[in-house]
């Protein structure tokens, strides 16, 4: 077995199954030929494109967390601002991208600062919508953690607004979720907006 033959093995195996034959069709339907040069490889490229845009439906989140939950002492908040992330509009299938800063309040067990990241991956590879983004990544932490409060903003530019229909290239989202404290004491709350205001304010 050449590299080359193990290399495309393993291709093939990031590709979506079905994706790519359905990408052929798709693009006679829209006027392309899909045998011309520039096109020949586009259906196999945007199966495996799909298959990494798609990935959260491949782990739970115990899978993308792992052994990352501590036991520590403490109940001081904890922010992670500016968590890139990008998905797809379950309405046109195309992009939405932009940044998620998430708080929690500590009651016995913290989490590994880089699983936010895979928190947040984990839900936004996936065909989705911005506010079940945002309440999802809410609802993992406080399942994970059992903290006394967890909040989550997500900022998101919507290219299903900027490019189509409206056509507003400026335009942007902003969700939240609040949980424990953070939903019941407003100074806690205050807190943490006042924390990830500058962030939000620098788009």
């Amino acid at each position: 077995m050449t590299i080359e033959t193990v290399i495309s093995a393993a291709d093939e195996k990031q590709e979506v199954p079905g994706l790519s034959a359905l990408t052929h069709s798709w693009l006679g339907a829209i006027g392309e030929d899909p045998e011309r040069e520039g096109l020949i490889k586009t259906p196999h490229r945007v199966a495996k494109a799909w298959g990494f845009l798609t990935a959260g439906y491949q782990k739970t989140l115990h899978e993308a967390v792992g052994d990352a939950v501590f036991a520590a002492d403490g109940s001081e908040m904890v922010i992670v601002k500016d968590i890139e992330f990008y998905s797809m509009c379950e309405h046109h299938m195309l992009p939405f991208y932009g940044r998620a800063h998430i708080a929690y309040i500590p009651d016995g067990q913290i989490l590994g600062l880089s699983k936010f990241a895979r928190i947040v991956d984990l839900y936004s590879r996936r065909l989705q919508v911005q506010e079940r983004i945002t309440t999802q990544v809410a609802d993992a932490v406080q399942e994970l953690l059992a903290p006394k409060g967890v909040a989550v903003v997500m900022e998101g530019v919507h290219l299903c607004m900027a490019m189509r229909g409206v056509q507003k290239q400026n335009s942007s989202t902003s969700t939240s979720a609040m949980r424990g404290l953070f939903k019941s004491d407003p100074r806690t709350r205050a807190e943490f907006m006042s924390a990830v205001q500058t962030t939000l304010r620098s788009r």
